[in-house]
């Protein structure tokens, strides 16, 4: 289904887009959030060269891109489905997403969504609002939060089949498991020795 195809071609963008500009721990060490050009250009790794060309041509789409990612992390780390779905709604409004045909080459007609608005921001703001929408209806509100690993408060976006993903990156998966490991073994050692 090529919905599900934009969804997991966009979740990495917006994960990016949060954990590049809101971020201030990741992977256990500290960041300092990324700001205008520099935000855009490490960003555009993930986006389509004409986006990246318009984000350039655009002065103050790395401001704009800030604010959308501080909305955008809002709704993942929102305490219940409820907020979660007032906080994407209030996106979509936001950013006025509206679905559209497209026709790519090699590709049959399919939807995309993008907000209009004065800027490619909005543009992407639109379709990142229809991309959260789309995650809550296919699987679920749970399916992204936080990264629960201790030093990193990046986010992540669970597309996995069985919705077990807790962490935003293998690495930080590995130290909370090693940590975790580390712990029960100081547990056993202290019960070993009474």
């Amino acid at each position: 289904m090529e919905i599900a195809c934009n969804v997991t071609r966009l979740a990495p963008a917006v994960e990016q887009l949060v954990n590049l500009a809101t971020a201030h721990q990741w992977g256990g060490r500290p960041v300092a959030p990324r700001t205008g050009a520099e935000l855009v250009d490490e960003l555009g790794e993930l986006l389509s060269s004409a986006t990246v060309a318009a984000l350039r041509a655009l002065p103050g789409s790395g401001d704009e891109l800030e604010g959308l990612a501080r909305q955008i992390r809002a709704v993942v780390v929102a305490s219940s489905a409820q907020e979660n779905a007032a906080l994407i709604n209030a996106l979509i409004e936001r950013y006025h997403s509206r679905p559209y045909l497209v026709e790519d080459v090699g590709q049959p007609f399919h939807l995309h969504f993008h907000g209009y608005g004065g800027s490619v921001v909005d543009a992407l703001g639109g379709e990142f609002a229809a991309m959260l929408a789309l995650v809550v209806d296919g699987y679920g509100a749970h399916r992204f939060g936080g990264c629960h690993a201790d030093g990193c408060d990046a986010i992540y976006i669970d597309l996995t089949r069985n919705g077990s993903r807790r962490y935003c990156s293998p690495a930080c998966t590995a130290r909370a498991k090693t940590a975790a490991y580390r712990d029960r073994k100081r547990q056993d050692t202290t019960a070993a020795a009474r």
